[in-house]
């Protein structure tokens, strides 16, 4: 591939290969994925910003040609995949790629989803461009990773790396599945005019950031039908002077993020799933103070309890120690180190903790508001010399007796080095879409994801959900 730029040679890789060429743990990732982010939409379905989100895309409906959750008839590609995609990544409950902190497959899933439908593709197609579209996105985070300060430059910058790259990871998918080899380089330079994300709504509110993998999956697909049609884009669109780098990253990127071993080591099946609906950086506190609970310690015997993480998190788990010792509401727990010791402690559901653990109720909840008092969240320099490739956390709990005892998880759950099993992942799917599913359609959508590369027409996988019940079991925020 000497001489071709970084965007022809991501094409190259995509439209180069097929569902054949798949190592057999991507296309085992690739069906628990479609599960995982199915399940989280239709989990997210009854949010007011979803109903919204619906209701935008109804009123722009032209021709339907692709299935949203929860709207009844089909919409138009890019619209079905704006609903879906805001509704896989409203609940802080889609997977996470590290160490790039990006959510990868809330754009990209929604974004293939769609064209699939459009394009009549069957099982194996979609499982070709998801794969390839999550390849895309993840090696255009890394290359915005500082090795140096171990973060992203996209975070420092205030860009919110997961709906950046995932417009360009999504366009990808969508142009592959286009059956337009030929226009994939130029997807990614229309979509790079369209991918955008500010996070400045993780600071100070508002619910925006829930619309941004909808947005990015909406480019990607607009970008696909745009390259269709003949609209192109300049070969040079990533590390050009005035390219994707130059524009997010001021010129400071790694190009061999993006191209060294492509095609031969996959990122996919590395891409951590979450167990929790909760910021990644609290999982494994769940975990450590319910290690705490099995060994027969519960809140009333606890004086203090020390949670160390890692520095950088802090900011964003422990900070302001009072806001985060008294959520308000159920997604404010969701970022609260000291409620995250409470789910653990007091029992959580599903995995070990469910969305039925991050209600405004439990928030408030008097007993567990007396046990955040009592939590403190201070930074580790074995956890921060670990971050950003694990989110660690070592807990020290001070009983009422004067004893001490400490516990600590330096691995995520979910991870290369805990993986979840596609049982595991059913499990987690059903927690969200049996309150909101019959129990064939849920059932349904579970066997269609198991045997995905046997299905002629991928309507079989995405159709059921069109008909949800909106006003079942309550979800955070």
């Amino acid at each position: 591939m000497s001489g071709r730029t970084l965007g022809e040679q991501l094409a190259d890789f995509a439209s180069g290969s097929s569902y054949s060429d798949l190592p057999e743990a991507v296309v085992e990732s690739v069906k628990m994925r479609l599960l995982d982010t199915l399940g989280i939409a239709v989990a997210a379905a009854g949010l007011d910003s979803s109903r919204a989100a619906r209701r935008w895309a109804v009123e722009q409906a032209g021709a339907g040609h692709a299935s949203a959750v929860g709207v009844e008839d089909k919409l138009p590609a890019n619209l079905a995949a704006f609903v879906n995609g805001v509704l896989m990544h409203s609940l802080d409950y889609d997977d996470t790629h590290l160490p790039s902190v990006l959510h990868p497959s809330a754009s990209v899933v929604p974004a293939a989803l769609a064209a699939a439908e459009r394009a009549g593709a069957d099982g194996p197609r979609l499982i070709h461009a998801v794969a390839v579209g999550l390849e895309a996105c993840v090696r255009l985070g890394m290359a915005g990773y500082d090795e140096e300060s171990g973060s992203s430059t996209f975070f420092e910058h205030g860009q919110h790396a997961t709906s950046i790259c995932g417009a360009m990871g999504g366009a990808v998918a969508a142009s592959v599945l286009a059956g337009r080899p030929d226009r994939v380089v130029h997807a990614l330079g229309v979509a790079a005019s369209m991918a955008s994300g500010i996070i400045e709504g993780n600071r100070t509110g508002g619910t925006i950031k829930r619309l941004h993998c909808g947005w990015a999956a909406h480019a990607a697909v607009s970008a696909g039908e745009l390259s269709d049609l003949g609209i192109t884009g300049p070969p040079t669109v990533l590390e050009g002077r005035f390219g994707f780098f130059q524009a997010w990253l001021h010129g400071r990127f790694d190009a061999d993020a993006v191209t060294k071993g492509l095609g031969d080591v996959w990122s996919v099946p590395d891409i951590f799933f979450k167990p929790y609906p909760a910021n990644h950086f609290t999982h494994t506190i769940v975990d450590a103070t319910s290690a705490l609970r099995r060994r027969g310690i519960d809140p009333s015997r606890i004086d203090r309890l020390t949670v160390g993480v890692p520095a950088p998190i802090v900011r964003t788990i422990g900070e302001p120690i009072e806001v985060k010792r008294s959520p308000e509401t159920g997604y404010m727990a969701q970022f609260s180190g000291p409620y995250a010791a409470a789910v653990g402690l007091f029992g959580g559901g599903g995995l070990g903790a469910s969305l039925e653990d991050y209600t405004d109720e439990l928030a408030g909840d008097p007993a567990r508001r007396a046990l955040m008092q009592r939590v403190d969240i201070v930074a580790d320099d074995r956890c921060t010399k670990i971050f950003p490739h694990q989110f660690p956390a070592i807990v020290t709990a001070l009983l009422t007796d004067g004893e001490t005892v400490v516990e600590e998880v330096l691995t995520n759950k979910g991870g290369p080095d805990r993986p979840l099993s596609f049982a595991a992942l059913s499990q987690k799917f059903h927690s969200n879409v049996d309150p909101h599913l019959t129990a064939e359609a849920a059932s349904a959508v579970t066997g269609t994801c198991r045997r995905l590369e046997e299905v002629a027409h991928v309507s079989e996988l995405i159709s059921p959900l069109r008909a949800v019940d909106l006003q079942a079991a309550p979800v955070p925020g």
